[in-house]
């Protein structure tokens, strides 16, 4: 079982451009048709935004990869040698360590992305669907989920916002808790103020209205993002209603001033408004930040505060990589331990077969059965070290090996 090696092919953001990422993409329905064409006893497609690769454990590697290019290379409509600068071969320790940060989403696009674990497991669900995961992706697989824990649990590479619109979501979060029953309203069409909305929706904000001058432009922006349209002549009362405004209008003057959002706090009895301002020049009065009750954040607030988790994320990854390359080393060790079981049985088996014979001859006599036991066990051996000391290295590696299997001085 531990004699195939991992190995792993592929294109991803680093190697490829996205015209050749998207020609390559697996979806769902054409991984069976595209794992079996494969040839291989063992294989998993990760096909994401970010990575088309094939993860597998072969006798011969070379013959594997040679597989996989000519299945990509089929896929993508593209010959074998057109294909070849943008994708990558690795092989043993450099395979795991990858299968291993992928999993942990320290190879991503976005550091700490939550989805690609579960893009993984999906493809690994496709792999036993397909009957191309066996023991050996398996074991392999079991080790990448506990890398990916592990990194998870022990590191902050998750923990930080790493986009603007992430950031307005968590700065939400942080001020109401539980999005599920907070209200929001979009002022305006631009599109940063349809991507914070985005993001307001997927954290679980109940409720979102949109708003703007022109009703078509809101009403079709509206339909985009499955939820209603508040009529803009009836501004004061959505903004009392509202515990998030998110304002991208972009017509270059105020279009919410410190008494428009005064009233609304008033109407609100002091229950906090967030306002994320994603318009430049700014939609908000600089003065809104005066008002108790009111937190206005600017896209120069959003971008720093995006800036720092990126870096924070960052640091987290190096401490993530160090608990890898250890995950790695205890696969590989796991895998030397397996391969070893079977000599260790059948010597164990052996020995006791050889004390078994010697307990018969001897009888009730330990110190016969004992020394009976021991000329046995150290008969073939002497021979065989004996045969070995007529060629100089051979005896010289014998020597160290014995050495270390009985740890002589």
């Amino acid at each position: 079982m531990d004699r195939v090696r991992p190995l792993v092919v592929g294109a991803n953001h680093h190697s490829a451009s996205l015209a050749l990422r998207d020609a390559l993409f697996v979806d769902d329905g054409a991984q069976p048709e595209f794992l079996a064409g494969l040839g291989l006893p063992e294989a998993l497609a990760l096909s994401t935004c970010d990575r088309v690769e094939v993860w597998t454990l072969h006798d011969d590697p070379l013959e594997a990869e040679r597989r996989i290019v000519a299945a990509l290379a089929r896929r993508g409509g593209l010959p074998p040698p057109l294909l070849q600068d943008q994708l990558y071969r690795l092989t043993d320790q450099a395979a795991v360590r990858h299968c291993f940060a992928v999993a942990s989403s320290l190879d991503s696009l976005v550091i700490g992305e939550p989805h690609v674990l579960g893009q993984v497991k999906a493809c690994h669900r496709l792999a036993r669907e397909a009957g191309v995961c066996g023991a050996n992706l398996e074991s392999l697989l079991a080790a990448a989920y506990g890398a990916a824990k592990r990194v998870r649990s022990e590191t902050g590479v998750a923990e930080r916002p790493v986009s603007i619109a992430a950031v307005a979501a968590q700065l939400a979060r942080d001020l109401h808790g539980d999005l599920k029953g907070c209200s929001a309203l979009l002022l305006g069409v631009g599109g940063m103020g349809e991507l914070v909305a985005e993001h307001l929706l997927a954290a679980g904000v109940a409720r979102l209205l949109v708003t703007a001058p022109r009703l078509g432009r809101a009403e079709a922006l509206a339909a985009s993002l499955r939820c209603h349209v508040g009529a803009f002549e009836t501004l004061a009362s959505l903004l009392a209603e509202a515990d998030i405004v998110v304002t991208a209008v972009g017509a270059r003057q105020t279009s919410l001033s410190a008494e428009q959002i005064g009233l609304a706090l008033r109407r609100r009895r002091r229950k906090p408004i967030f306002l994320v301002d994603t318009a430049i020049p700014g939609d908000v009065d600089a003065a809104v930040n005066r008002l108790e009750g009111a937190f206005l954040y600017d896209l120069a607030d959003l971008e720093r505060l995006a800036l720092q988790g990126r870096t924070e994320r960052q640091r987290a990854a190096e401490q993530a990589l160090t608990i890898v390359d250890q995950m790695v080393a205890d696969f590989f060790h796991g895998r030397a331990e397996r391969q070893a079981t079977p000599a260790i049985v059948l010597l164990r088996g052996h020995v006791e077969a050889l004390r078994q014979q010697a307990l018969r001859e001897a009888g009730a006599d330990a110190e016969k059965a004992t020394r009976l036991l021991v000329n046995r066990l150290l008969h073939d051996p002497s021979e065989m070290m004996k045969l070995l000391a007529t060629g100089e290295s051979q005896w010289q590696a014998a020597e160290s090996l014995l050495k270390r299997l009985f740890r002589l001085p």
